[in-house]
């Protein structure tokens, strides 16, 4: 299987095990939970809940109901609802235990993040290490780039190159908050205490959570230093 197809075969399994759905439901849950990484249709969905129903990942309800695709004339929904066999949930376990080379990369990561709710900790620790890594030898490869490009490209193009390793910077930093407080498990719950990465100005970037809801995690926490809290007095300060 290929490495896309990998990952929505991990975002689909991941979806259904909270909760069944009908592909409808599925399709927009996915598009949120994947769409900063690409658009789905159903020409991509459906072939990959077939393929999970012959491997006996997924079960369908009401399989005898003939689905007509929605579309802007007909308005029809599937009435097949899918849910998790025993074995597609043992699957779903072997994916959320993954934590090589694949769960570093850009589409995986980001996936597999949005699980990490339901990820042993010791997964999450390797996982988000492993991205660290892979991102600092990213980093070294644009900075060379980038004292190349000073030499040989017009101000606008060394400019998006500058925009490009800011923001792997960013991230290098929100994961180095993120292993942090891992390793301290200061709150003692399962998702991250550490706020997202955050863009120029400072602004949240939110992340996807495993029920597909974009949530920001910039806010302060309300237990930091008097520095960490809005509202603060001049004494404080």
């Amino acid at each position: 299987m290929g490495r896309r197809s990998g990952v929505l075969e991990f975002a689909v399994l991941g979806l259904l095990h909270d909760a069944p759905m009908h592909g409808y439901e599925l399709r927009k849950r996915l598009n949120i939970l994947l769409g900063a990484l690409r658009a789905l249709s159903y020409g991509t969905l459906y072939p990959c809940l077939k393929s999970l129903v012959a491997q006996g990942f997924l079960v369908e309800d009401n399989p005898d109901v003939e689905y007509v695709p929605a579309t802007a004339l007909n308005g029809k929904r599937s009435k097949i609802v899918y849910r998790l066999s025993p074995e597609g949930k043992q699957r779903f376990e072997e994916l959320l235990a993954d934590s090589g080379p694949d769960a570093w990369e850009d589409e995986r990561f980001g996936v597999h993040f949005a699980f990490f709710g339901q990820t042993d900790r010791a997964v999450r620790m390797r996982v988000l290490e492993g991205r660290r890594s892979r991102l600092e030898e990213r980093l070294e490869r644009m900075r060379s780039s980038l004292a190349r490009a000073r030499e040989r490209f017009d101000d606008y193009t060394v400019e998006l190159q500058r925009h490009g390793l800011e923001s792997v910077e960013r991230e290098v930093r929100w994961l180095n908050e993120l292993i942090e407080t891992e390793r301290a498990n200061r709150t003692g719950r399962t998702g991250p205490a550490a706020g997202a990465p955050t863009g120029s100005t400072g602004t949240a970037v939110p992340h996807t959570t495993s029920d597909g809801r974009g949530q920001e995690t910039g806010s302060p926490d309300p237990s930091g230093p008097p520095y960490d809290r809005p509202g603060r007095s001049d004494q404080e300060r």
